[in-house]
């Protein structure tokens, strides 16, 4: 199976990560690529914030307070974050987070987990190891029984804890933890109303199911149809990454593509950026014109207005959720234990772009 760039990033990461610098040279040679997708791969990073990059070399970003001399001091406390992702969605929450804590001259500690939950638990017992006071805890769930399997040590932790982006069953010993979280169904309230302002009827949904995010995203829908009285035209269309299951690709696009053809819908949301620029591309192949013959909405905005037709897309607030989860892990651990737990809900935005084309006569 071919291994993706957001594969090969985190890979990458986990090697600058591990020796604290590295000649770009040496990790083309462990990573199994020419030195040019190297220096490539090396720039995107270090343009996120996530490396640091000097004269061929590159190295784990080093904390530090912004205007801070020689004697200042900081908070001194280590903080530890787990991730399920370094690169996409997650670059921009840990960036956030690391802002935050350079700024409450905090240390943060990374720890990836690949979106391998079996092993959140001992990549955690890695940070306490290292130091960490306070946790930044985002589990690597994918499907709905994750939790349940996956979840429960996250209550029993030792140091105050802050879950990102993820949201327990109620009443579930998680529940009671601090946490940070976009609301997605909001997310997909105002792509959902946009299009319907436009003229358009209910919008199709394509969604992966494969992440918290996505399944946000599927429930939203359906809350957002409710709200606004609307009927779905058919029912959602699952979608794959394209690189890794071709066929099922091919099959979610033609049923996209049928839809329009046969009248059943204007519009659509896709969840994510990635697979919503890669419909268009296969789109445009089979006869079918975005925004002209489809008003399209993506869901995530990392790369949408990088697309050929620059994508409408639902912006969720990935750094302040970052920043904002670390500002009330810096509080928790300068409070008493009895101050009440909070959580803490992010609106997203809709950035509006060419793809949803004018409004229907």
């Amino acid at each position: 199976m071919r291994e993706s760039a957001a594969e090969r990033h985190d890979r990458l990461l986990g090697l600058v990560r591990e020796r604290g610098s590295a000649r770009v040279s040496d990790l083309a040679s462990q990573l199994g690529v020419s030195p040019v997708t190297a220096r490539r791969d090396v720039e995107e990073l270090a343009g996120r914030g996530l490396l640091d990059r000097v004269h061929g070399s590159v190295s784990w970003p080093q904390e530090s307070v912004p205007g801070a001399g020689p004697g200042s001091t900081g908070s001194g406390l280590v903080l530890g974050m787990l991730a399920p992702s370094s690169t996409y969605y997650f670059a921009e929450v840990i960036r956030g987070a690391h802002e935050a804590a350079a700024k409450a001259g905090a240390r943060l500690i990374l720890r990836i987990s690949d979106y391998r939950p079996q092993e959140d638990q001992s990549r955690t017992e890695g940070l306490l190891s290292a130091g960490a006071e306070g946790l930044l805890v985002a589990p690597g769930w994918q499907d709905p029984g994750d939790p349940a399997a996956f979840g429960d040590w996250i209550a029993s932790l030792p140091v105050p804890t802050v879950l990102l982006e993820r949201r327990p069953t109620a009443g579930s010993p998680l529940d009671g933890l601090d946490r940070v979280c976009s609301d997605h169904a909001h997310g997909v309230l105002l792509a959902v109303r946009h299009l319907v302002d436009l003229g358009h009827g209910a919008p199709l949904l394509m969604a992966r199911a494969d992440s918290p995010t996505a399944v946000a995203v599927r429930s939203g829908y359906a809350e957002a149809l409710a709200v606004l009285g609307l009927r779905a035209p058919q029912d959602v269309i699952d979608s794959v990454p394209a690189e890794l299951a071709p066929d099922a690709f091919e099959q979610a696009v033609q049923a996209l593509r049928e839809a329009v053809l046969s009248g059943v819908a204007t519009a659509a949301l896709i969840h994510n950026d990635v697979d919503a620029i890669q419909v268009v591309q296969r789109l445009a192949e089979l006869g079918v014109r975005v925004p002209e013959d489809l008003a399209l909405i993506a869901y995530d905005d990392e790369v949408a207005a990088l697309a050929d037709t620059p994508l409408t897309a639902v912006a969720p607030p990935k750094r302040e959720v970052g920043r904002h989860a670390t500002e009330l892990l810096v509080e928790r651990l300068g409070r008493s234990g009895d101050a009440p737990r909070r959580h803490l809900t992010l609106l997203p935005q809709l950035r509006i772009r060419d793809s949803c084309g004018a409004r229907l006569p």
